[in-house]
């Protein structure tokens, strides 16, 4: 049940960005619980169908970026492992750097041209989530 609000919710939220992208270029940031990728999170193969790493929630971000979007940390570092913006209170999870990447920047297509940098900054403490930082020109 939940699952299907999310999906819902997901659908209704990507139709949105596209029609806004229709009018000006898009930026969105924000917490998206989900993982996207098995580089995205510590341990895929145990938390294949937990919240935030299911096929359903993964497909709906491959939706999204497919409609015209950029993850703009996948941009610049399409292959990177270990970079993570979210972390669990239990087991020392953060000092171990057993994470999530579920914290996105992601800008229009035609908009990457302007996106000069983006950052995790894993070294920042005062959450269970770290800031993450886009610099565009």
């Amino acid at each position: 049940e939940r699952l299907d609000y999310r999906m819902r919710w997901e659908d209704d939220f990507r139709e949105y960005l596209k029609k806004l992208d229709g009018f000006k270029p898009v930026i969105v940031c924000g917490d998206m619980n989900v993982a996207h990728e098995e580089i995205d999170l510590k341990n895929p193969s145990s938390n294949r169908n937990n919240a935030g790493f299911t096929d359903e929630e993964r497909g709906k971000f491959t939706e999204l970026l497919n409609a015209g979007f950029i993850d703009t940390y996948r941009y610049f570092y399409p292959e990177k492992r270990d970079a993570y913006t979210w972390w669990s209170y239990m087991f020392n999870a953060r000092a171990k750097n057993i994470g999530w990447r579920i914290d996105y920047f992601c800008v229009s297509e035609r908009f990457k041209y302007r996106i000069l940098k983006a950052a995790i900054h894993a070294d920042v403490s005062g959450s269970d989530h770290c800031p993450i930082e886009l610099v565009i020109k």
